[in-house]
């Protein structure tokens, strides 16, 4: 079996889509993107191709190293992630040749549900407790909220106790009856950082997701050291030698590599192994497509330390299109109580509406993410 050509499709609401067809008329899907950057890393994809075409697709241990060690630089958000797109692709195309899920194709299954959570708030923390009740009555007990709006370096304990005053909500209204993570996206530096988490403390949250950027991981054991709550990192680290002096220095409780940005199943295999001996915990960021989240499933399903799965249904960034729009077999992803069964078709499991989404490339939007500013004009982290 030879490739033969890559095609991709941009997509609503901000997803890169790509297929790997081959001469034996079996092709693989992957999500190959940076949210923000679509087109950047569908060039990156696209340049990539010279040395896939023509190439055994089954090869995806050889194929992978050629992409990350055939050029002299390497590494980084645009081109781990149309590596990793690629990557997934390829696991799917042996999986479907082999008639058997990627799951199988690693040592078999360690666990038959994985457990999701739910994004609510949106960008902005609001309506909380309104959108907990409503997921709540469709089965979901565990959720993850932006923390923070904007935060200065040194900020005001109003603006800590606006953030407090929604956890406290969430508690008054559902007791211990939930779980929930906080994320503080990246918006908080080391100063507030710590005060936050000691304010957060006795409502008890399952993680604090970025707690500091992670140019600024060499917080994460100095915080850690400073709170209860677990801490977690990893969506924008995207390597395992990211992911080796971090997990080395300590400090975090939960791993969250992304499986579109982090090398692909195949980097993240690593990756989760890694965290394992470290005794860390494993829960993918996925708030893109189906495809990126059937192949976090792949390696949930394999990972004796994955305990939480992201998934992007209804999150406030699917504008134009929700998670299952462009899948076939919507079933095989039905959330019971908020658990995922084990994806039975082959390869990654997904089947995706081909015409659909050549429809949606015919005019998808070039989605960016808010530019914020601080009330003195300086640009704020989103």
């Amino acid at each position: 079996m030879k490739i033969t050509r890559l095609v991709t499709y941009h997509a609503a609401p901000r997803w890169l889509f790509l297929k790997i067809e081959t001469d034996e008329g079996i092709t693989g899907w992957g999500e190959p993107v940076i949210e923000g950057r679509a087109r950047t890393v569908d060039t990156a994809v696209h340049e990539l191709s010279e040395y896939l075409i023509g190439q055994d697709p089954t090869r995806i241990n050889d194929l992978w190293q050629t992409m990350y060690r055939g050029s002299f630089y390497r590494g980084g958000a645009i081109l781990m992630s149309a590596i990793a797109g690629i990557d997934q692709a390829l696991w799917d195309i042996k999986g479907k040749a082999l008639g058997v899920p990627v799951y199988q194709l690693l040592g078999g299954l360690v666990r038959d549900r994985m457990k999701t959570y739910r994004w609510v708030g949106g960008d902005r923390p609001a309506d909380l407790v309104e959108q907990v009740h409503r997921y709540r009555e469709l089965g979901f007990d565990t959720f993850k909220f932006n923390g923070t709006e904007e935060m200065q370096l040194l900020d005001s304990p109003r603006r800590v106790d606006a953030a407090i005053a929604k956890v406290a909500a969430l508690r008054d209204a559902f007791g211990d009856s939930i779980d929930f993570g906080v994320d503080f996206h990246g918006r908080v530096g080391a100063p507030m950082a710590r005060v936050l988490l000691k304010e957060l403390e006795p409502y008890r949250p399952l993680f604090v997701e970025e707690p500091v950027l992670p140019e600024q991981a060499e917080y994460y054991p100095r915080l850690a050291a400073a709170t209860s709550i677990p801490l977690a990192a990893g969506e924008r680290m995207y390597s395992r030698f990211e992911f080796k002096q971090v997990l080395a220095n300590g400090g975090l409780s939960l791993l969250q590599p992304d499986l579109s940005h982090a090398g692909g199943l195949t980097e993240c295999l690593k990756i989760a192994a890694m965290a394992e001996a470290y005794d860390v915990a494993l829960a993918p960021h996925c708030p893109l497509g189906p495809v990126a989240l059937a192949a976090c499933l792949q390696l949930d399903f394999v990972s004796h330390n994955a305990v939480l799965q992201e998934q992007s249904i209804g999150i406030h960034y699917n504008q134009g299109a929700d998670l299952l729009d462009y899948v076939l077999n919507k079933d095989d992803f039905h959330c019971d109580h908020g658990s995922i069964a084990a994806l039975p078709k082959p390869g990654l499991g997904v089947e995706i509406d081909e015409e659909r989404l050549r429809h949606a490339h015919e005019n998808p939007p070039d989605w960016r993410n808010p530019v914020w500013r601080h009330a003195d004009g300086s640009v704020a982290e989103w």
